[in-house]
């Protein structure tokens, strides 16, 4: 092949995974960092790493390409992956190609309305879709749809619109610069939203209105093309259980399509790649409404995607999988594809999982820390670059890893799933790994009946705690009991201890969520008392290495225990559960009193709407911050007057700190 040594122009998981398969196939890998990702995995797994201002200074990465003698650059996905300016610096280097399509094919495919038009000029079908006016007199009402429009024009509104609508940012993706209007009272805010979000993320606050598909499915398709006219589609993915436009299970193939439909998006596909004279991976995503059976084109991701791994487990060419980072570097060297279309089959399922660092039953606040002991399974395919110690920042995106699971059949691959989300865990940092899981095992994911705003509207409950407590209170009492006297340092070392002995009971309180629970342990008579009035039959089966397995009741409960002189954690399910001993933190001052807002997550204050004096009503928006993609908020918790305001626009704010306080009228 023509090409000897590549750099990888991202982190985290994904820079992992285009260097496992380039050291593979005999390249030299090349990482780029920034000061914060100094130790990071990415960086001790390549040949070569070069320090960066940031991940996003596109003359500083093409410079280092140069400098290392690189053959290609590969951008992964995210940063710089979509933008035709990296692109277009790329070709005008010397000897370094793009592991991607061109930057006019980029351009053209990269906002939403151009890759629109020539969907349509390629006869694939799309969402009607209408201009905003380019200008509006100051106090002209708000915006407005054409009642009825020709299918596939675009036209200026004017007309009283046909709620609800979709308000979506022209260019960049995975949901920013995208509200749903309800009504007209809501119409302006969206839109002004929806624009600066745009304009921050993109650089772009070009807006789109379309018709909202109230129930659909979001589904996908894999295109491959090489520089010599080959093109084929490598069957479609389901995405539909996403939150707010972000994607969190995926699977391949789609479960609820038919066959005639499933023909007109991979058609629609190769015929959209070839009209663009696309080159290398690329993903052609649709919307299918499940009320009426049409399909509607939505955009061109021209980037290898977070879900390619569900499309590697399943496809098969000539009857072997494939590795699509493999066949993007083998495109990007000049090499034909070496099939046709008749080659690509499908075998069996997969389904991918999505692991944030986001706190799913509390708002879905992002999470920083650092992750004090991470455990992957080994039954499913894991791609991550989280590991024990590791300290997650809110500088990079939230996704911490993702969880693979293939099956003969989709019911197979979601057992395997949960198997998989049952034997991985994160303590010190909560993730939402508990909430996925918890999906993965809803009636609604089982029977494939979740839609693309299912989430935004459905209530998943938060885990209980009382396994968990009668987990805590178990390992608690067996770290106290005499076969653990002289075990040095980590109790839990995999030292293979078994019970031996007997031990009276014992007494573990433990707090969660503000709740203390006294629970009675006697280990020689296998019985645990409480959290409830109930007293539970215990049979320990293994207590090594973190990991306790325990027959509660008949049912054998698996969960993964960081047990400290202050706190027990233990991960069950997936979800992570903080059970404090009671006094470990009596000498702390007094939480802070109603009227004082604190910040909910760590982040930047993007803006404060209020001075020290200033009166205010209940409900009244204080301020707002961001982290991790998510803007929120900060609103006065009761009528009254300001009293406090610590902070300025732009200041970074750790997870508590106090922002502003509120003292309550008289």
């Amino acid at each position: 092949m023509d090409m000897d040594k590549l750099l990888v122009a991202n982190r985290g998981e994904i820079a992992l995974r285009i260097m496992r398969t380039a050291t593979s196939m005999g390249l030299r890998t090349v990482a780029v960092f920034t000061a914060a990702d100094r130790d990071a995995p990415h960086v001790r797994t390549a040949d070569e790493a070069v320090e960066v201002s940031s991940y996003l200074d596109i003359d500083a990465i093409v410079g280092v390409a140069r400098d290392v003698g690189a053959d290609a650059i590969h951008p992964g996905y995210g940063f710089l992956s979509e933008r035709s300016a990296f692109a277009r610096a790329i070709e005008g280097a010397d000897g370094v190609r793009l592991v991607g399509p061109s930057a006019d094919v980029m351009d053209a495919m990269g906002k939403k309305d151009a890759a629109r038009d020539i969907a349509i000029a390629a006869g694939v079908p799309v969402v009607p879709s209408h201009e905003l006016p380019s200008e509006v007199e100051e106090g002209a009402p708000s915006y407005e749809l054409p009642s009825e429009v020709e299918e596939g024009a675009l036209a200026p509104v004017t007309k009283p619109m046909h709620y609800p609508v979709l308000v979506k940012a022209a260019a960049g993706g995975g949901g920013k610069g995208m509200r749903i209007v309800r009504g007209a009272g809501d119409f302006d805010a969206a839109l002004a939203a929806a624009k600066r979000e745009a304009l921050s993320a993109f650089g772009d606050d070009t807006i789109l209105i379309e018709k909202y598909v109230e129930r659909g499915r979001h589904i996908e398709v894999q295109v491959i093309a090489d520089h010599h006219g080959n093109v084929v589609h490598l069957f479609e993915r389901d995405c539909s259980t996403q939150r707010r436009h972000q994607k969190v299970l995926e699977e391949a193939p789609a479960p609820t399509i038919t066959d005639a439909q499933r023909d007109v998006v991979t058609t629609s596909a190769v015929d959209l790649a070839r009209a663009v004279g696309y080159t290398n991976a690329g993903t052609v995503e649709f919307l299918l409404d499940s009320d009426s059976g049409e399909v509607y084109f939505l955009e061109m991701n021209t980037r290898l995607q977070v879900e390619h791994p569900v499309t590697e487990e399943v496809v098969r060419v000539r009857g072997d999988k494939l590795d699509l980072v493999e066949l993007q570097l083998r495109v990007a060297a000049g090499e034909t594809l070496g099939f046709g279309q008749d080659d690509v089959t499908v075998a069996g399922h997969a389904i991918e999982a999505r692991i944030y660092a986001e706190d799913s039953f509390n708002g879905f606040l992002p999470q920083a820390g650092r992750a004090d002991l991470v455990r992957w399974s080994g039954s499913a395919r894991v791609d991550h670059a989280l590991e024990s110690g590791q300290v997650v920042s809110t500088s990079f995106d939230p996704m911490l890893g993702k969880v693979i699971a293939w099956g003969e059949d989709r019911e197979t691959a979601r057992a395997r799933l949960l198997d998989a989300l049952d034997g991985s865990a994160v303590l010190g940092l909560t993730t939402n790994m508990g909430f996925v899981r918890a999906l993965a095992a809803s009636d609604e994911f089982r029977d494939a009946t979740i839609d693309t705003a299912w989430l935004d509207r459905a209530e998943v409950p938060a885990p209980s705690a009382d396994v968990p407590l009668v987990l805590a209170a178990w390992v608690d009492a067996a770290l106290a009991s005499p076969r653990f006297a002289g075990v040095a340092g980590d109790p839990f070392a995999p030292d293979g201890w078994r019970s031996a002995g007997p031990s009276s009971p014992t007494l573990v309180a433990l707090e969660h969520a503000g709740e203390v629970h006294e629970l009675v342990v006697d280990v020689a008579a296998g019985t645990v008392d409480g959290p409830d009035e109930k007293r539970r039959q215990v049979l320990e089966r293994e207590l090594a290495d973190h990991v306790a397995i325990l027959s509660i009741d008949g049912h054998d409960e698996r969960a993964v225990v960081n047990a400290q002189r202050h706190v027990i954690e233990v991960s069950h399910r997936g979800q992570r559960f903080v059970l404090e001993r009671p006094d470990a933190f009596a000498d702390h001052g007094p939480a802070a009193g109603d009227g004082t807002i604190l910040a909910p997550m760590p982040g930047t204050v993007l803006d404060v709407l209020v001075t020290v004096g200033q009166q205010v009503a209940e409900g009244e928006t204080l301020g707002a911050m961001e982290a991790m993609k998510m803007e929120l908020a900060l609103k006065a918790p009761f009528a009254g007057t300001v009293a406090q305001v610590d902070v300025v626009v732009g200041q970074q704010v750790a997870l508590g700190a106090t922002l502003i306080v509120v003292e309550a009228a008289e």
